[in-house]
């Protein structure tokens, strides 16, 4: 699309403050580089982070997440429960292709990820709204299907599990000069949720042992992301947020306070 250099981080496990204000300041750093920009990263404790636009108790009250901490994010989109996924945060200049129609990036991320997926045997491609989706205001984002979600196709699904399972969604947020984009991709089931949080990963719906680990994950899809933007992929020498540590701990304030994390 663009040529140029897709820097990426691969970052270790962070709360659920630390996290959102890094994607956060991943945004600031699209927009000063100019480029494109990507975070993968893990979590400290399983936690939920819901959408900027959720409200808090319908949260608070869902017995499947029971008891597990809360935090908002800057983005849109459903309640995810982390602990078992591969979270990533991407940020683009609204000046690049992908910065002016939200479903251009969520295009890019998703087939991006399906080819890897392919790699890997798995029949993954971009759902298409159908008479049978479940409803669309559920609260749990793996519990919904949107536009562009990437599922994957199982032949003969055994009872109690849909014939495409949502493995990857995504939700956008606009910030000043950048559209950054959050998304989840599911590894495997959820041991601290109860059964409806329990939404199958890619270990429960492979048909045999796992050949891959989430920094090979990182590794392809941040690639196959980079080749589609028309430019290369550069993996950062330190996480992200060690030179930004002054910067980051003053943004977690916020996303630790309780009146953002209650503001609807």
């Amino acid at each position: 699309m663009t040529g140029g250099l897709l820097a990426a981080w691969w970052d270790g496990p962070a709360d659920g403050p630390a996290n959102m204000a890094a994607d956060e300041l991943l945004a600031e750093e699209a927009d000063r580089r100019g480029d494109p920009v990507m975070r993968f990263y893990s979590w400290t404790t399983p936690t939920v982070s819901i959408g900027a636009f959720q409200r808090l108790e319908e949260a608070a009250a869902c017995p499947a997440i029971a008891g597990l901490p809360i935090v908002r994010r800057p983005s849109g989109g459903g309640a995810i429960l982390h602990g078992t996924d591969l979270t990533y945060a991407a940020a683009v200049p609204k000046s690049h292709p992908c910065g002016g129609a939200p479903q251009a990036l969520y295009d890019a991320v998703h087939l991006a990820a399906i080819a890897v997926l392919g790699e890997l045997g798995f029949a993954a491609h971009l759902h298409v709204p159908g008479g049978d989706d479940p409803p669309a205001d559920a609260l749990l984002c793996f519990s919904r299907r949107a536009p562009g979600d990437v599922v994957v196709r199982v032949p003969r699904p055994p009872a109690g599990l849909a014939a495409d399972p949502k493995v990857l969604g995504s939700a956008q947020r606009r910030l000043g000069g950048t559209v950054l984009q959050h998304g989840s991709l599911l590894l495997s089931r959820a041991p601290a949720a109860g059964m409806a949080a329990r939404h199958p990963g890619l270990s429960d719906l492979s048909v045999g042992p796992a050949t891959w680990t989430p920094r090979w994950l990182a590794d392809r899809w941040g690639a196959r992301l980079a080749e589609s933007f028309g430019g290369t992929l550069q993996w950062q020498a330190e996480a992200f947020a060690t030179p930004r540590l002054v910067a980051l701990t003053s943004r977690a304030t916020r996303f630790l306070d309780p009146r953002w994390t209650a503001r609807r």
